[in-house]
């Protein structure tokens, strides 16, 4: 991950010939995004008595989006040799590749109250999984053709919120100690990775209209952090859940101040990347209130339950009306061509 690495022809030819095929590893942005409402609406029902419906629809539905998801990307890749390894290694698409095993430590995150006795075998293999994959995708980003200008905040996913997430999957089958060593891991790359993702968004040129929606997982560090130290610490309000409080606040106030820049972006599935961050900023803001109330807080929690579930649910409808006119497009234009 240096700006001062040399590209050369071959390693712009190698990177050019990284292009994803078939079900794009970002659309795996969908099932976090649900899930991650659905952890926030547990948080609601346990802290605000707030229903459990929304909840276990919301983790339902990501479920099964994320098994046709898993399946169909397996499928396609077993036909393409070397396929997950060529979108490992993408600048663009590689910190995806996480998305997978963190969508299913998130799911087992719920579902493993019902299976208690087989949850920490599950979660073990997931977050090992997780661990493999962001170890390979570190051990590229260090001795690999990568230049800095591919960086953008998605890269905080595999081994910042995805170690956060393993941290708060490991405390829900009470593997304490495992939990907190996840959480170490977070502290750290976050340190590392957003000292070197953060030097990029603010020395070179803007990110390409594809993944500036990317600059909403800035959220996903602080809000992650802070759950999984709330669930290793017993959900009790101190010192570093404060820490963590204001930096959830001032990245959110970074979030609206980019609101012109966000809508100066056409419309694309890519903006499933701001949905876990608006899911888990709630999620955190709700324990958070809970364990340092004031006057009126659970009011105050209400509407951020709400308004973070507008922004997730606004963003799948207008993703199904996208999808809609994309195939209408694609078979008017193949009606065109015969």
């Amino acid at each position: 991950m240096s700006a001062d690495r040399p590209r050369g022809r071959i390693g712009r030819v190698r990177n050019a010939r990284r292009r994803p095929r078939g079900l794009g590893l970002n659309l795996f942005a969908v099932p976090l995004g649900l899930a991650g409402l659905g952890g926030a609406w547990t948080a609601g029902a346990t802290l605000l008595g707030a229903p459990t419906w929304p909840s276990e629809l919301l983790f339902a539905v990501a479920g099964v989006i994320w098994v046709v998801f898993s399946v169909t990307y397996i499928v396609e890749g077993s036909v393409r040799y070397g396929a997950f390894r060529a979108d490992l290694t993408h600048p663009g698409i590689g910190p995806f590749a996480s998305y997978i095993p963190v969508v299913g430590i998130v799911l087992a995150t719920h579902y493993g109250q019902y299976v208690p006795a087989a949850a920490p075998w599950i979660m073990g293999v997931l977050v090992a999984a997780l661990g493999t994959v962001a170890a390979q995708l570190f051990a590229h980003w260090i001795v690999g053709d990568l230049h800095i200008d591919s960086l953008h905040p998605g890269y905080f996913l595999p081994v910042v919120a995805g170690a956060f997430i393993a941290s708060i999957g490991l405390s829900s089958v009470g593997a304490h100690e495992a939990a907190v060593a996840a959480f170490g891991v977070g502290v750290f790359f976050w340190l590392v990775v957003g000292t070197v993702v953060t030097g990029r968004l603010m020395t070179r040129s803007q990110l390409p209209d594809a993944v500036k929606p990317t600059l909403a997982v800035l959220l996903a560090p602080p809000a992650t952090g802070g759950i999984a130290w709330f669930a290793a610490s017993g959900g009790v309000s101190g010192p570093i859940e404060f820490a963590f409080a204001g930096v959830v606040v001032m990245m959110l106030l970074v979030q609206i101040v980019l609101l012109p820049e966000y809508r100066k972006i056409a419309f694309s599935l890519a903006f499933w990347a701001f949905t876990f961050p608006a899911a888990s900023a709630a999620n955190f803001s709700v324990r958070w209130f809970a364990a340092s109330p004031f006057a009126g807080w659970q009011a105050v929690a209400w509407v951020v339950l709400g308004v973070a579930s507008a922004i997730i649910l606004a963003i799948a409808a207008r993703s199904i009306v996208f999808v809609v006119a994309a195939r209408r497009a694609r078979r008017s234009g193949l009606a065109t061509m015969t």
